[in-house]
């Protein structure tokens, strides 16, 4: 299932895709269930919003595909053996299609196209095989990230962490199968990045393990699983897509 988190007429809902309409739910699904109201709306009429916004936190993953350590420490850069971790804050998420706001104390922006996890449930010292219980689904990511930050502060949570810095959408799969799915992102129509989801280090199983043994994460928190080769620098106007098989478009235009 497509699940959508959208504003119409004046509310915000939650609802199924199907087709082109949403059937709307009596409630926030992670919560209260799939219960429908009888109710539906075409699609083109509403506004797409962030589909989760994480009542607690953003935990990403750096340096998980061995192409993209590479472009950022050379070819002798070695992968983490284990899961690098940082955290991104709840008010760095936008929606889709709402702008990405390049703030004044940087000079270099740079895009991250990513899969995001959607936790459903609390979850805590959740071994790897039992990942797929508290998985709710999964959703497009772009990691924004002010590289020049990122040197300088000497770590990320200024550079990876300002308001805007964490589009998401634009909906929510439930039953999305990650195994041979490529990851692409576009500037200006351009392709950037074009990688595979199995080219992962770390999966999303241990992953999930990894983050949760370290902290308990809560229904509608999101995990960033890493991004492929091919990253690079945004401007005023520039508009960036992100797109993965089964998952749709996530695009939002740099301001």
């Amino acid at each position: 299932m497509k699940i959508a988190r959208f504003s119409h007429d004046d509310r915000i809902s939650y609802g199924i895709v199907d087709g082109t309409e949403i059937v709307v739910l009596d409630g926030d699904p992670m919560f209260s269930g799939f219960e429908t109201l009888d109710e539906r709306v075409p699609l083109a009429d509403v506004t797409l919003l962030a589909p989760s916004i994480p009542r607690s936190k953003i935990v990403a993953v750096g340096k998980n595909y061995r192409d993209h350590v590479t472009e950022m420490g050379g070819a002798d850069a070695q992968p983490p053996t284990e899961p690098l971790l940082f955290f991104k804050p709840n008010t760095s998420v936008i929606g889709p299609n709402n702008p990405i706001i390049i703030p004044p104390q940087t000079s270099e922006v740079s895009y991250e196209a990513e899969l995001a996890i959607v936790i459903g449930s609390v979850a805590k010292n959740v071994p790897a095989r039992d990942a797929h219980k508290v998985i709710f689904g999964y959703t497009l990511a772009n990691d924004i990230t002010a590289r020049d930050l990122q040197r300088s502060d000497g770590q990320w949570a200024r550079a990876k962490g300002f308001d805007s810095f964490c589009p998401l959408g634009p909906v929510i799969e439930t039953e999305f199968e990650p195994a041979g799915k490529r990851i692409m992102s576009r500037l200006n129509g351009e392709t950037r990045q074009d990688g595979s989801l199995d080219d992962m280090i770390h999966d999303i199983p241990a992953i999930v393990e990894y983050v949760t043994a370290a902290f308990t994460m809560l229904p509608g928190d999101v995990i960033l699983t890493g991004t492929p080769a091919g990253v690079g620098t945004i401007a005023s106007g520039d508009v960036l897509e992100v797109e993965i098989e089964g998952l749709g478009i996530l695009s939002n235009p740099v301001a």
